[in-house]
């Protein structure tokens, strides 16, 4: 070969072998259906044999009617795509086993659908464990043999339609370094931070021995914190020993803030947990090995595999593993929460985590069921009510399912907040438009919605500042309104993905109306930047993100606002820098928006890892949140800014049946990247010499098209793929190129 990529190791040693037969096979959008746990580990017993059990076991139940399955389409050849498919489902393995669907078997169905399949037989019965698998015909590879069976179980009850998940599960972890820092006293490190229980081995000769068990989240000098500030955790365990040897759990204690009406409890077969790295006991004599200390960490099921990231910005490095690793952590609940101190559902922290949880693992159904508690239970600004309408489209854009949206259609309607519209043609909270009647609608009736913009407000706390650049609010503001516009746009595309044509009609027209009408009331011709509100003339960061993450701002005018953006650095909170960071990259302004992912200073994710964190923070440091904790997964937008904009992976389909890939490197010289999807993984790799040559590796899941954006290095340059030449769609300052599944090597190279 001419040309060569020196950083394809990822890519060819990672590389999807050939395959006969379809993979991957999900129900309701999980895979392991066919597994059991006891209290939060897995279990040898398949959940066909429950009854072999006399103990009670966790298993995935599933509770819609109509479940929906998915499946990885085999080939790795290029442009690989499903003509057709079939599935059968037994109610006996034997029956599956031997090719006969005995509840349904949909006979060979001419169709590229490979995610989201409706079942479409007999009507199944609740408790009942039930097989399915599933053949595929393909344009490269004809029919393929039969799948693996998979098995589900039935709920005890069933509807048409229900969110299913899985258990918490428990992973026993070691100490990394164990220190005895005096007399009698050690202090265990874990190496992170984690939600679990502490589980110790320890001996006794007399039986009067008593130890203390501090754990906590830091340090202070050798020992562990007393007196953190803030929420970071700390708690003090009294422990009485019994002759000889004996192990013992530290039952952790209710905290009154996070266990109140609103908290999401933890089940009883996972038990109560706290966030801690250090374990530090005090008292006992005996020196400590890693097995005497254990730490059982609580989670929901997370594969560490299922994507990697590795660049030439060492810095960048070390902020993608910390927020993969925040995701992985702040799951504990089994829904998202806030972080430890309330441990409250919040629309805004969901979002986030959602598009998190979908660059590092192809797991959707804890975005779904948290999604779906948050309609039920909405929260208090106005911005995050909208925000439930965004979190319904990712959803869809990324498993293809549109079953909730359909289940969820009309709530999400009033939660474009409408009924909020003056005569205007604004939404505003302050008016008087917040009545009994809207708040049914929107399920919220414990006081008015406010709106946020970002948090903390400026001087909530007393710190100097705060964190929405000095937002100046009035009772049209720009902020609330963007994210309206948002919500019509957004609404539109999910009233056609419900066959509500119409509607879908409408809701385009009225987002049409509505952006020109935001941009003749906030957009200050004098100075190029959008208002706060309509009856101030203060511009501020967020006031003009979101012009820009929402594509409103025209586009001769976009130079002029992400130069204002520039000037005001990071002025916003570790929330909001998910939308800054959204609006560097949709401006194209990929230079600065790698100088903000890779800062060091203290409003940066490196300054997270600098304090000593490895969860992300409520906040960028404790002076501007002085009650912040330090579990809080919506500090962690970087990890799905690296997926989603730097390297450009976003599904431009629902499901991923079309995938745009929109590297921006700015100066990073090299990066490769696996993100997961429901269609199998996406492998991106490039080397960058700026304005020279760009080098791009990519490969695409059978059943996938893509689109494959380069950088336009000039005014004339070629293009190659595998080194053939091509032409591209120029599009701005890229180059766009269409292409199918399989691997893919494009070369752009500047001429003179």
């Amino acid at each position: 070969m001419k040309h060569t990529i020196l950083i394809i190791g990822l890519l060819c040693s990672a590389a999807i072998h050939a395959k006969d037969k379809p993979g991957g096979l999900r129900t309701d959008l999980l895979e392991h259906t066919d597994r059991t746990w006891q209290n939060g580990y897995l279990s040898n017993i398949p959940v066909w044999r429950l009854d072999a059990a006399i103990e009670p076991l966790q298993y995935v139940q599933i509770g819609s009617l109509h479940p929906a399955f998915s499946w990885l389409v085999p080939g790795t050849g290029q442009a690989t795509r499903q003509t057709a498919y079939r599935i059968i489902v037994a109610d006996a393995y034997k029956d599956a086993a031997e090719g006969h669907g005995s509840v349904w078997d949909s006979g060979q169905t001419n169709s590229d659908l490979s995610v989201a399949v409706k079942y479409a037989g007999q009507a199944l019965q609740p408790n009942t464990n039930y097989f399915w698998r599933v053949k595929t015909v393909t344009n490269t590879g004809g029919e393929s043999d039969w799948s693996d069976i998979k098995a589900f179980r039935t709920a005890a009850t069933l509807s048409e339609y229900a969110t299913s998940f899985y258990p918490q599960v428990k992973t026993m972890e070691h100490a990394v370094a164990i220190h005895p820092v005096a007399s009698g006293v050690t202090v265990v490190d874990f190496g992170k931070d984690a939600f679990g229980q502490a589980v110790l081995t320890l001996t006794s000769k007399s039986g009067a021995d008593s130890v203390t068990v501090h754990l906590g989240e830091i340090l202070s000098g050798n020992r562990v914190d007393r007196k953190p500030p803030g929420t970071i955790r700390y708690h003090r365990y009294p422990l009485l020993l019994l002759p000889g040897t004996h192990t013992y759990r530290i039952k952790i204690e209710k905290d009154r803030r996070n266990t109140g009406s609103a908290a999401i409890l933890m089940p009883a077969y996972v038990g109560e947990v706290m966030p801690f790295r250090y374990c530090e006991i005090e008292g006992y004599n005996t020196p400590l090995t890693a097995a005497n200390v254990v730490r059982e960490s609580v989670h929901y099921p997370f594969d560490e595999t299922a994507s990697s990231f590795q660049c030439s910005n060492d810095t960048l490095n070390q902020i993608w593993d910390f927020c993969k690793y925040s995701v992985k952590a702040t799951t504990f609940a089994g829904i998202y929460v806030d972080g430890d101190r309330e441990r409250i559902p919040y629309e805004a922290d969901a979002l986030i985590n959602q598009l998190c949880h979908y660059a590092v693992e192809n797991e959707y159904a804890i975005a779904r069921r948290s999604h779906e508690y948050l309609l039920q239970h909405p929260t208090w600004p106005t911005e995050w009510i909208l925000q439930a309408v965004l979190i319904a489209w990712n959803d869809y854009l990324y498993t293809g399912d549109e079953r909730s949206l359909k289940a969820n259609y009309n709530i999400l309607k009033a939660r474009t907040l409408a009924a909020l519209k003056e005569k205007n043609g604004l939404i505003s909270t302050t008016t008087g438009l917040q009545t009994p009647e809207f708040a049914s609608q929107i399920r919220f009736f414990k006081e008015p919605l406010r709106d946020i913009v970002d948090w903390p407000h400026t001087s909530t706390f007393g710190q100097e500042g705060g964190e929405d650049d000095g937002f100046v609010y009035t009772d049209y503001n720009a902020v609330t309104n963007a994210y309206h516009y948002e919500a019509l746009k957004r609404m539109a595309q999910l009233a056609g993905a419900s066959d509500r044509q119409d509607e879908a009609a409408s809701y385009a027209r009225q987002a049409e109306a509505f952006k020109a009408l935001f941009n003749r009331s906030f957009y200050n011709p004098e100075t190029g930047t959008y208002k706060d509100g309509i009856s101030t003339d203060h511009s501020s960061l967020h006031a003009n993100i979101f012009p820009l993450v929402f594509d409103m701002a025209p586009i001769e005018k976009k130079p002029k606002i992400a130069e204002f953006i520039r000037s005001r650095g990071m002025a916003c909170s570790v929330y909001g820098s998910q939308f800054l960071m959204d609006a560097l990259y949709e401006a194209a302004d990929a230079e600065y928006a790698l100088s903000m992912l890779t800062k060091t200073d203290d409003r940066s994710w490196y300054n997270m890892i600098r304090v000593g964190s490895t969860i992300s923070l409520e906040a960028w440091d404790n002076k501007y949140k002085p009650n912040q904790d330090w579990n809080h997964v919506w500090g962690a937008a970087a990890g799905n800014i690296i997926a989603r904009k730097l390297m450009g992976i976003e599904p431009l389909e629902p499901g991923f049946k079309k995938i745009r890939i929109k590297p921006q490197p700015a100066t990073l010289s090299r990066a490769e990247i696996q993100v997961p999807s429901i269609r199998g993984d996406i492998r991106v790799a490039f080397e960058n010499q700026p304005d020279k040559r760009f080098a791009l590796q990519v490969e695409i899941p059978a059943n996938s098209v893509a689109e494959v954006w380069l950088p336009k290095l000039s005014a004339k340059y070629k293009i190659t793929r595998n080194e053939v030449g091509v032409k591209g769609t120029v599009d701005g300052n890229f180059v766009k190129v269409d292409t199918g599944s399989g691997k893919h090597l494009f070369i752009i190279e500047a001429l003179k």
